[in-house]
């Protein structure tokens, strides 16, 4: 049918029945939506036949860029064989087991089970609820509070947009739900003023040591946080964070839940964000980079800690989703993890491509309108402002954000905007010469926004 609709009868139809994520229906509705109709490699392709390069792999998520035959063709064999059983009633597929195995493979050492679900936030909302009945069974019912970070993201379900600390989702809801407590985010450049990095990430550690004491260790679960914040606007914390971090989960014996959502599976040149940052969680919520996109699958990897309290004493875990363990879902993926392991696609990242990222990607630090480029492995940021020496933004709306988000657009390159911060994701597959043609793109949309904004280049 989308064959045979040209671009203006598919806004039509958009705008009459679709209503889009995280979106201003009027507002899109007023111009129309822009149709993606293909995909290859690093590249998109919208209805009129314009090119960009996706500097945010779909989502987060499509690692192993468009047009990966092998995936198409397992899902299509697993289709064909079986398209769908559930793993209720004592049962399950063949293809969720062999990934189940697989996952535990390439995860760290201690975590040898995987609950499935169908997406991050579905793996949010299951943290939650294994993460309580953890405490339960260990004679501890009264630990049920989880502390979270402001402006971290951890889904939009009612469970994961609780979890995440982004004020702008609770208020559109009566959230967080109960039990949720949430403490300031490493995000040095916004935040950390003229304090030294790391004196700066101490005091943001020292905030869940204070929260815990405030709330009384015996009622604190959980602390949860993505290894870096990626829809926050890729705050990449201070070295001494996560090693402070650690000291005081284990010294209020707390359970350790690291989001790896967006780092797992390779995008930060290892195979989750624990890796590399040396975490031991007794956690990992999963999805995007496991099935590269192609189809939707999520999880909860948990350490041998939590699961032989699960296993051993929990009796029926009374949780679960009718796609959990998706027999297509998880042949995709499991053919996803065999790619990435065959072509040394992780390696690759680490060793070649994520230098080569930030080395070009630092470059843009010298425009007028970049107060701080940063990356790490295949993400980064670009921070807007209008004095690089006060930090003062433009804009407290994220208009300027907006502004370069659409001369990005008109320059055939996929970056997003959070507020002011300009960020990307690029698929884990891209090569030098499409990195420097990123970043060539990238540069000219802000020289396009210097412009508009009257600002000399």
């Amino acid at each position: 049918m989308a064959g045979k609709l040209n671009l203006k009868e598919l806004q039509a139809l958009d705008a009459k029945h679709h209503l889009h994520p995280f979106t201003d229906a009027g507002a899109l509705n007023a111009v129309g939506t822009r149709i993606i109709e293909r995909a290859e490699g690093v590249y998109l392709y919208d209805t009129e036949g314009k090119k960009f390069i996706d500097g945010m792999a779909g989502l987060w998520c499509v690692n192993l860029g468009y047009g990966r035959k092998e995936l198409i063709e397992a899902a299509t064999a697993q289709m064909t064989e079986l398209p769908f059983y559930n793993s209720f009633f004592q049962c399950t597929t063949p293809v969720t087991v062999q990934l189940a195995a697989k996952i535990a493979e390439v995860a760290p050492a201690h975590m040898n089970h995987v609950f499935f679900t169908g997406s991050g936030s579905e793996a949010n909302d299951t943290v939650i609820r294994m993460v309580r009945r953890y405490w339960q069974l260990k004679g501890q019912p009264e630990r049920q509070v989880i502390i979270s970070r402001n402006n971290g993201y951890h889904g939009s379900t009612m469970a994961g947009a609780s979890l995440g600390g982004m004020k702008f989702m609770h208020e559109q809801g009566g959230l967080p739900i109960p039990g949720i407590s949430h403490i300031r985010q490493p995000y040095w450049y916004g935040e950390g003023g003229d304090m030294d990095k790391n004196e700066f990430g101490l005091l943001c550690a020292q905030a869940l040591e204070d929260r815990i004491l405030a709330l009384g260790p015996d009622k604190v679960a959980a602390f949860i946080a993505e290894p870096l914040q990626g829809a926050g606007g890729v705050i990449i914390p201070p070295d001494s964070y996560w090693p402070a971090i650690k000291k005081i989960v284990k010294k209020y014996d707390i359970l350790l839940v690291v989001d790896e959502v967006i780092c797992g599976f390779g995008r930060t040149g290892h195979w989750f964000g624990s890796d590399y940052f040396d975490l031991e969680p007794d956690l990992m919520p999963v999805a995007k980079g496991l099935s590269s996109g192609y189809l939707p699958i999520g999880g909860v990897i948990i350490s041998d800690r939590v699961a032989d309290v699960i296993i051993n004493q929990c009796g029926e875990f009374a949780h679960g989703f009718t796609y959990s363990g998706h027999p297509v879902c998880a042949a995709v993926a499991l053919e996803t993890i065999r790619i990435l392991q065959d072509e040394k696609i992780v390696e690759n990242v680490r060793d070649n491509l994520a230098p080569y990222l930030n080395e070009q990607w630092l470059t843009l630090q010298d425009h007028p309108l970049v107060g701080e480029a940063r990356s790490l492995g295949m993400v980064g940021a670009l921070e807007l402002v209008k004095d690089k020496k006060t930090r003062e933004r433009f804009s407290t709306t994220g208009a300027t954000g907006a502004l370069c988000r659409d001369f990005c657009v008109k320059n055939g390159i996929v970056m997003r905007a959070v507020g002011e911060t300009m960020i990307i994701s690029p698929p884990l597959v891209i090569t030098r010469d499409e990195i420097d043609e990123l970043v060539a793109k990238a540069r000219k949309s802000l020289d396009g926004t210097a412009e508009a904004l009257g600002i000399a280049v």
